[in-house]
């Protein structure tokens, strides 16, 4: 019996799927039945093998050797994981196996995991594609009865394939030429240094910003308060204040304006991470992990999105959607009939629709979901059901008022009709701002019914003193929106914008920031370190250009497309690098101000094995300059002390260049006698440097 093998990204998923397919014996590390073997690659099981794999000169940070550009890439298992991926590999070489199918996630990450694990595999079977936006099993039966042939999607894979090694040549190379020139592991990528340059330029804003006290004459009016012109003078304040206190005022003009705010759309990736952040204080990797966890368990769409639309096929899938609810939405707040055009425009999606809630979900017992699972189905439930509401509508008053011959000014808003707020208020909190304090809700607003020349006698004046504020701190939410839109002001506008990234990379960007150092998470706030905003300060603006990264991302979305060959892409990315490379000889100035190293006057013995920053000696030992490296060697340790030798300047130059050196002197521990031997440095990268000795012959 011949089998039809499907390869999943995960194994919720492959549960899933199989689940649908009746391949319900589970053996190790596949399910079987029903004429399909269903297996997972649980993430990637491959990826691009470190620079030695390419040269063992490379093991070393050496400056004459970059930039360091393979002929020929090499992907190496992830180490982990290799039992999974052999497991695959049997399986498409399996007799019995005559087609596969990549059920990966419908994106380019997705189709670059399968193509990777298949040629691993020298697999030759012909192969189809699932592309299906949801784990529901009506979707994954159609999907299934649609399969697609993997050969249109060579091109998704060649910008995958794009993407993984520009990230590769840019970081690697710029990471070791600026960090060879200041002496400290400086990771830089194309992605994380303009984001990393975004954070630092907001904090520069910040600690540059003068606050300036303002002084503005308010008067109270029995029911609402009314305001001058603000004034960075006190005395001119307290002038108007005097003059007013206890007078009367005269309405001279009522003005009304009539306001309709439209529902938002729905949710692509980044805006419910932005959303996620603002309300919640969740972090962009924190939403994305609970919405990925909610897509595998069937409760949503496809995450990875970077659409607000749906599709011309999906009307009768919104109707059903909609229909679900019932009960769950007030009806109050939704225009009849419902207009469900409003979220189709096919034009607008590319590999994937906004997200939506599953109709299984919605009777599903959201109770079993974890709360910030529980928490992200439910914001794009309520966004949902807003999108499909009727407008806000409120009326919005301005009235300026004349006190002794000067003008005070009163504002109010009325709400005519809920709309989309009204139904988002039975979930979201829409009167919090971005720091969580209240905004002025619109009834508290409302301003009394007064007209032309009424008057207010008595009123009663005051100063009220205030601070202008500087621009706050980035967050998981301000710094996706200015990810998104990085570099595009100076794009034509026929041109596609992608920004920094893709929203299923930028969360990691964030987060990677976070991890090497350049970035720390203060409650919502994001901050760069010392070491952060000195990294921006040596980098060449090459690196930290947005609009050079956004650039890329629509160069990539040309290799999908088959506008742009790859060859032709990775070509400018192997001329940018070399261009790095050549125009950073020297460093800008000296490393110790910026990154806190040993002192200047402290010689270089060689360059760190581990991650090639100086080596230089202290009292105690010989430390890399960038002490999260951890290597060391210790003047007093056990080998060293037991031989009777000194561990010297010398002999640590002659390890670090060579990796061995020749040494005269040993004192025998068992005889006490002297000898000559060769010590060669064998670090495994563990907390302790070890050494081997290599006996010199006798003549």
């Amino acid at each position: 019996m011949k089998h039809r093998l499907v390869v999943c990204e995960k194994p919720s998923v492959a549960r899933s799927i199989a689940a649908v397919l009746n391949a319900n014996e589970r053996k190790g590390g596949f399910f079987i039945g029903g004429g399909n073997i269903v297996t997972w690659c649980a993430g990637h099981l491959l990826e691009l093998a470190m620079p030695e794999a390419y040269g063992e000169q490379y093991r070393k940070w050496r400056y004459a050797d970059l930039p360091i550009i393979p002929e020929r890439w090499i992907h190496s298992p992830v180490k982990s994981k290799e039992n999974q991926l052999n497991i695959i590999k049997e399986l498409m070489n399996r007799s019995d196996v005559d087609c596969v199918v990549n059920a990966c996630d419908a994106g380019r990450e997705g189709e670059h995991i399968f193509r990777l694990v298949y040629d691993f595999a020298n697999c030759e079977l012909p192969v189809h594609r699932l592309w299906v936006s949801s784990m529901e099993e009506t979707a994954i039966r159609k999907g299934f009865d649609s399969l697609i042939n993997g050969k249109d999607y060579e091109n998704l894979f060649a910008a995958a394939s794009c993407r993984e090694k520009a990230d590769w040549v840019v970081g690697l190379n710029a990471t070791r030429v600026f960090s060879i020139l200041y002496g400290v592991t400086l990771n830089t990528g194309r992605v994380q240094s303009p984001t990393l340059a975004m954070i630092v330029k907001r904090e520069s804003d910040i600690s540059s910003f003068v606050s300036e006290p303002f002084y503005t004459p308010i008067m109270d009016c029995g029911g609402f308060i009314a305001s001058s012109e603000r004034t960075p003078d006190r005395n001119a304040a307290e002038l108007i204040r005097a003059a007013c206190d206890g007078k009367s005022a005269i309405v001279r003009t009522v003005e009304r304006k009539k306001k309709t705010e439209s529902p938002p759309k729905l949710y692509d990736l980044t805006s419910l991470q932005r959303d996620a952040n603002r309300l919640d204080g969740y972090s962009a990797q924190q939403t994305l992990e609970y919405a990925q966890a909610i897509y595998e368990k069937g409760y949503i769409s496809y995450p990875r999105s970077d659409c607000r639309y749906l599709t011309d096929d999906m009307t009768e899938t919104v109707e059903s959607l909609f229909r679900a609810f019932g009960d769950l939405a007030d009806l109050s707040g939704f225009p009849d009939p419902i207009d469900y055009s409003r979220l189709i425009n096919t034009s607008k999606v590319s590999d994937h629709h906004a997200l939506l809630p599953t109709l299984w979900s919605i009777s599903a017992d959201n109770g079993l979901l974890p709360v910030g699972e529980r928490r992200i189905w439910n914001l794009i439930s309520t966004r949902f059901l807003c999108a499909l509401a009727a407008p806000h509508v409120y009326e919005e008053v301005t009235a300026v008022l004349d006190c002794e011959g000067h003008a005070f000014t009163a504002k109010g808003k009325t709400v005519l009709f809920g709309g989309w707020k009204e139904v988002a208020a039975t979930d979201l909190d829409w009167k919090k701002d971005d720091n969580g304090e209240e905004d002025l809700d619109e009834e508290t607003c409302r301003l009394p019914e007064i007209n032309e020349g009424n008057a207010f006698h008595h009123v009663a004046a005051s100063v009220k003193e205030g601070k202008t504020t500087p621009p706050k701190h980035m967050t998981d939410d301000t710094l996706l929106s200015a990810m998104e839109n990085a570099g595009t002001e100076d794009m034509p506008d026929d041109v596609e914008r992608k920004g920094l990234g893709t929203p299923a990379t930028r969360a990691a960007a964030i987060e990677k920031l976070i991890a090497n150092g350049f970035v720390d998470r203060k409650k919502k706030s994001l901050v760069p370190t010392v070491k952060g905003k000195n990294l921006i300060a040596v980098l060449p603006d090459t690196l930290t250009s947005a609009k050079m990264t956004a650039d890329w991302e629509q160069m990539l979305k040309q290799v999908e497309r088959g506008e742009l060959s790859a060859d032709a892409f990775m070509d400018k990315i192997v001329s940018f690098t070399k261009e790095i490379v050549i125009e950073n000889t020297a460093p800008k100035c000296e490393f110790t101000d910026l990154f806190g190293g040993k002192k200047a006057d402290t010689p270089s013995l060689g360059s760190c094995p581990r991650c090639g920053a100086a080596v230089r000696e202290a009292k105690q030992g010989f430390f890399c300059d960038d002490r999260s490296c951890g290597f060391k060697l210790w003047k007093g340790s056990k080998f060293w002390a037991m031989k009777k030798m000194p561990l010297t300047a010398e002999i640590v130059s002659a390890l670090l260049k060579n990796g061995q050196a020749a040494v005269k002197g040993f004192t025998s521990e068992k005889t006490g006698k002297k000898y000559d031997a060769t010590v060669v440095l064998e670090d495994t990268g563990d907390k302790y440097v070890n050494f081997k000795m290599e006996y010199n012959k006798q003549k």
